[in-house]
């Protein structure tokens, strides 16, 4: 592959994860990262997406700050925090592989559970976002899977869609520049990430804007189903992704 079809292909992943994470306010690294290693190395997929993902949340929150749900979004993003060290210390453990299956097998059910029967329960209480918020830093602290118990906590929460991708960007944009600079820490910004990322960006742009004009056409009454499809493929491309690392290893 050449130099120029690689680029094209980066950027085509970049546009499709974009576009999904601008319309639904999560997914895009899980779309990203499987695609993207098939033309460049993790550790410069790993940063790019990361890149990516900051720059989205960063523009949604600018145009929609006031869908933010701002009493969860700083309950979710501290409790995570607190979560964090406990998640590392579990890295260093237990088994990783079964810690991801147990998380994918939890969220594999909860999404058939919600497709296939009525939809009765409800969180009322803001208090509940501690343990969903600390839950999301464990697994992302061990395994760099944060997003899950956040977006199940704004399911049960009933958040409108405009609400629900602005609150997620609330929470992803605190966590995503830690995440960043730990990158930066680590040596990872090299000077292909940075070309990429700049060549991305008039990519990226328009696809966030296109995301946004599809989250607006979207139903308070299906947004729910197409959020539980889309968590119940997370769960299926956790167990695969886990069961390939595993054999490989």
């Amino acid at each position: 592959m050449t130099f120029d079809s690689m680029l094209l292909a980066v950027l085509a992943v970049l546009f499709i994860s974009t576009f999904v994470r601008s319309a639904f306010g999560f997914g895009d690294a899980v779309l990203a990262m499987p695609l993207l290693v098939l033309f460049i190395d993790l550790k410069t997929a790993t940063p790019l997406v990361a890149l990516a993902a900051g720059t989205i949340a960063l523009c949604i929150l600018i145009s929609h700050w006031k869908n933010v749900r701002i009493e969860s979004a700083w309950r979710l993003v501290l409790s995570s925090l607190a979560g964090i060290p406990l998640g590392l210390y579990l890295l260093n453990h237990l088994n990783e592989e079964l810690m991801k299956l147990l998380l994918a097998g939890l969220i594999i059910l909860f999404a058939l559970i919600n497709l296939t029967g009525p939809q009765r329960l409800v969180i009322r209480s803001e208090r509940y976002a501690y343990l969903f918020g600390f839950t999301a830093g464990v697994f992302g602290g061990a395994y760099n899977t944060n997003g899950p118990p956040v977006v199940l906590y704004g399911l049960l929460r009933r958040w409108s869609p405009g609400s629900f991708r602005a609150t997620l960007q609330g929470y992803f944009l605190p966590t995503g520049l830690l995440i960043l600079i730990g990158h930066g820490i680590s040596g990872l910004w090299t000077g292909q990430v940075l070309f990429s990322y700049l060549c991305a960006l008039p990519v990226i742009l328009p696809a966030i804007w296109i995301g946004a004009v599809v989250n607006r056409t979207i139903p308070e009454g299906k947004f729910d189903r197409i959020i539980y499809l889309f968590l119940l493929l997370i769960g299926c491309v956790l167990v695969r992704e886990t069961i390939r690392n595993g054999l490989t290893t």
